[in-house]
């Protein structure tokens, strides 16, 4: 138990995706909150093991603090993005089922050509005692993200969820995305 929760308790977005995507888009509180509803099923070796996901999205991230995102990335890394991350406000909130849940730093929602909306929602991981008094390696994946495509018919709706990630840059200068553990595939999504 202990363990899902601390896999499920961090849902957010592919932080990589956030900056190597452009787009144009206004800070404003959203005309209507989104509420969605998903199930998280393990993968790999999570296989079998699942939790209910509310998300609750109030306003999308400002242009000008997605910027701030990407300056502190650049400059400082994967731990410059976690600290503009913990300065940002609420933009919503997210918990799985039977948890108080975190604060959502980071939403941006992508238009896609054929009507459909990505939706990306990263935040600063909460890291549980354990994991900082014994120093285990998780503790280096301070990020946690979902990626959720709204099907525009309101049918087909797909997601991820990434637990517990860093970002990196390679050789090549292209940031990755490492995971502590497989990603998780959100099914039974449902937007009320």
């Amino acid at each position: 138990m202990r363990k899902l929760l601390k896999t499920t308790v961090t849902i957010a977005a592919v932080a990589s995706l956030i900056l190597l995507t452009q787009s144009t888009g206004s800070a404003q509180k959203l005309p209507k909150r989104i509420h969605i509803q998903a199930q998280a099923m393990g993968t790999a070796q999570q296989l079998g093991r699942n939790a209910g996901v509310n998300l609750i999205i109030e306003e999308q991230t400002s242009p000008e603090e997605r910027a701030g995102m990407i300056e502190a990335f650049q400059s400082n890394g994967n731990e410059g993005l976690v600290n503009a991350l913990s300065k940002m406000h609420s933009k919503g909130r997210m918990a799985v089922i039977g948890t108080l849940g975190y604060d959502i730093k980071y939403v941006w929602q992508f238009k896609q050509p054929n009507g459909n909306i990505l939706l990306r929602i990263v935040t600063d991981r909460a890291l549980l005692f354990g994991e900082v008094w014994a120093s285990t390696r998780s503790r280096d994946y301070e990020l946690a993200g979902i990626e959720i495509m709204i099907d525009k018919h309101g049918k087909n709706h797909t997601g991820t969820l990434y637990p517990a990630c860093r970002l990196k840059l390679n050789k090549k200068g292209v940031v990755e995305l490492q995971l502590y553990q497989n990603a998780w595939k959100l099914v039974n999504i449902r937007r009320r």
